[in-house]
């Protein structure tokens, strides 16, 4: 299939959608209005609670859920076909994770801007919102610690990356500085910000940079380190002074590198050389369920329903703005995974360079690189073919090779970057939810609980001495991230049966993620028994278990209250 035909085909399908479904689900489920006081007019700080332009808050919103999500999970799972891989882009994103995105934030919004977890307690009951907090510490215990392991392999990766990704933060600070305190346009200075960050690129290409050892500390454990400390002051600084730019700068290089690929596809229209269906490759566990838990953040993400209800709710000025924020970001994310898939499944077949010094074009190129899933299945891998397959496509436009892989590289690194400090500044929040839940007063001020969060990943990163700890637990992430997604969406659908609104368009989704993602829990659960990995058996049987004891707990409260789903 020719990749124009498919981009065309996807991206339509999103703008109706857009206009369709998400304008049914803002008028007739959620029903949205204009005039109700949101949290961050209410409970306006101007350190957390910040009314916002709705598409400087859509470029925190969107780089925050994206991360590497959409980019390492259709990178992966395209092995099992193109055809599955965008399929479930395509619907997952549209009839489940825009729907869990949009209807997170919503009732946050209505909630005084409190992370869903927390909301658990009234929709459902204050012990499922403790097991609910407990699950979304865990998930983000983990993500603190491997997105910093993450961003210390690229930034060795991407020595050209370095320069680019720390000089982002001085023009992100200046561009806050014009917007808010000089009130200027976030447009105008927007473009010379993301000028600037080009320019920084292009240094950055000619001046790689890799740190030495020092006092026993290679490389990657110093990166980390400075990672945490900077994660640290990024999360406690206000909203308005580095966060909200940064991912404004971060969101144009995200509509610039695809303006770039798609541009490339239009140019270089290369035919998918991927198969459209393989449901056996060699090593990979059956397409069913684990499609559904190897693509996450391209359809549907638990991580989401936390941005949603944790930082960009307190920053939504309007209930108006939800949909093009909510639903509108997942779909943005949908069409980045779109585009993935297209980079990895025809951008590889315009050529490949193997160790060996041989070129391979078309299904040779694809083969090669996707044997086997031991093969394609690492973190360098799948950034490689992203970065490899984009820069075939981009490359066509008379773009020098170095620039465009340096470009890939800095727009990688930054997203991943944003992820981690995000993760870190909704981690205070669920510390501080959770301390307030069980009255640990000296643990709710920002610096406390904003320390708990740092000290407990910098614990998981180094705890067998090598900054790579986290790695240990990371094979459970993927099924805890779709857990959360769809506990999120249980809590949407009692707050819609509550509410007598029509529960069918979160609960299906919320039966359908469920059942795919303790399918994939047990046959995890089985393979670490056969294997002898206790300690992942233990902590994966526990969260199953507080799983059931979720749902079971649900279940009760509604027979008690007379509400049958």
């Amino acid at each position: 299939m020719n990749s124009i035909l498919l981009a065309i085909i996807v991206f339509a399908g999103y703008y109706l959608a857009y206009h369709t479904y998400g304008k049914f689900l803002s008028r007739k489920i959620f029903k949205i209005d204009p005039t109700r006081l949101c949290p961050s007019v209410e409970f306006q700080d101007d350190t957390d609670f910040v009314p916002t332009n709705k598409h400087v808050l859509f470029g925190h919103h969107f780089t925050s859920i994206a991360g590497l999500g959409p980019i390492v999970g259709p990178a992966i799972a395209i092995i099992w076909g193109w055809v599955p891989a965008i399929l479930w882009v395509f619907l997952g994103s549209i009839f489940m994770g825009a729907v869990h995105d949009f209807g997170s934030m919503v009732i946050s919004l209505r909630n005084q801007g409190r992370s869903i977890g927390d909301i658990a307690a009234e929709v459902i009951s204050p012990r499922v919102r403790n097991l609910f907090l407990i699950i979304i510490f865990f998930e983000l215990w983990i993500v603190i610690a491997v997105f910093a392991l993450i961003i210390a392999l690229l930034f060795e990766m991407y020595p050209q990356a370095v320069i680019p990704v720390w000089f982002e933060i001085p023009i992100a600070i200046f561009l806050g500085h014009m917007v808010y305190n000089k009130g200027q346009s976030h447009v105008k200075w927007g473009i010379i910000a993301v000028i600037l960050m080009y320019l920084a690129v292009i240094v950055g290409s000619l001046f790689p940079i890799t740190l030495p050892s020092i006092l026993g500390l290679n490389p990657l454990m110093l990166w980390i380190i400075l990672l945490l400390a900077y994660a640290y002051i990024a999360s406690t600084l206000p909203v308005q002074i580095l966060l909200q730019p940064r991912d404004y700068i971060n969101s144009h290089q995200l509509l610039i590198a695809m303006a770039l690929m798609i541009l490339g596809v239009i140019v270089a229209h290369p035919v998918i050389v991927a198969p459209a269906f393989n449901y056996l490759p060699t090593g990979a566990p059956p397409l069913l369920p684990f499609l559904f838990v190897v693509i996450a953040c391209g359809a549907i993400s638990g991580f989401h329903s936390l941005v949603s209800s944790g930082t960009s709710s307190k920053q939504c000025r309007t209930e108006k703005d939800a949909r093009f924020i909510g639903y509108g970001g997942m779909l943005m994310e949908g069409s980045l995974s779109t585009l993935v898939i297209i980079a990895v499944g025809a951008g590889l077949g315009l050529g490949l360079l193997t160790e060996d010094g041989n070129l391979l074009t078309g299904t040779a190129a694809f083969s090669n690189h996707y044997a086997s899933w031991a093969a394609a299945s690492g973190l360098t891998a799948k950034l490689q073919a992203f970065v490899i397959g984009s820069a075939n496509i981009i490359k066509v436009l008379g773009i020098p090779e170095s620039i465009t892989i340096a470009i890939m590289g800095v727009f990688i690194v930054s997203f991943a970057a944003t992820t981690m400090d995000s993760a870190t500044r909704i981690q205070r929040y669920v510390v501080t939810e959770l301390s307030r839940a069980y009255n640990f007063k000296h643990l709710r001020g920002k610096h406390p609980a904003t320390a708990i969060a740092i000290i407990s990943a910098f614990f998981l990163a180094f705890y067998n001495g090598s900054g790579k700890g986290a790695l240990t637990i990371w094979p459970l992430f993927g099924t805890v991230n779709q857990l959360l997604a769809g506990l999120a969406l249980l809590v949407i659908t009692i707050y819609l049966a509550k509410k007598g609104i029509r529960i069918w368009y979160s609960a299906l989704p919320m039966i359908f993620i469920l059942i795919m993602t303790g399918w994939a829990m047990l046959v995890n659960l089985q393979t670490y028994l056969e294997t002898s990995n206790l300690l992942l058996f233990g902590i994966g049987l526990l969260l199953l278990l507080l799983e059931v004891w979720m749902i079971v707990e649900t279940v009760l409260m509604l027979r008690k209250r007379n509400q049958v789903l």
